[in-house]
């Protein structure tokens, strides 16, 4: 039997001791899975490696149910959606430098899914594109530069 992506979230947070509440939203086509805790710190972590490595399992468990299951998102307690109004904020600002004086802006080494709000986000741009170069294994820089 097939579980939904609230209820594999709640098995495995139920399995580590968590006690939490799952909300289901849908934002931009995509299903967020919403967790409220008394301990968000705890499924944040450092540099958000816990919260990276929860949507990571959560998203590996459904591909195994389904082969075609549409990629979660798992936020606690609007933590990634805070962050991300404020790192796109500063993607902008390095994509109007580009605009402005023409030339490339590399960012930091980025995970997977900064790098996901970053495509996207000049995907139909008609003046700026992007591309990923690799850092590391699982970091990778992006290059925004002027479309030829």
């Amino acid at each position: 039997m097939n579980q939904t992506p609230k209820e594999v979230l709640d098995t495995i947070l139920g399995h580590l001791g968590f006690v939490v509440e799952i909300e289901e939203e849908l934002r931009d086509g995509h299903l967020i899975l919403q967790i409220r805790t008394n301990e968000p710190q705890r499924l944040i972590g450092r540099r958000e490696e816990t919260l990276e490595s929860l949507q990571f399992l959560v998203n590996r468990l459904l591909i195994s149910q389904n082969n075609e299951a549409p990629r979660v998102v798992v936020d606690v307690e609007h933590h990634r959606s805070m962050r991300d109004a404020s790192f796109l904020l500063r993607i902008h600002q390095l994509a109007e430098a580009v605009r402005i004086d023409g030339r490339p802006v590399e960012t930091e080494p980025l995970n997977s899914y900064d790098r996901r709000l970053i495509h996207n986000a000049y995907r139909d741009d008609a003046e700026l594109m992007t591309e990923s170069q690799q850092v590391e294994e699982k970091l990778k820089r992006i290059t925004i530069k002027r479309r030829s």
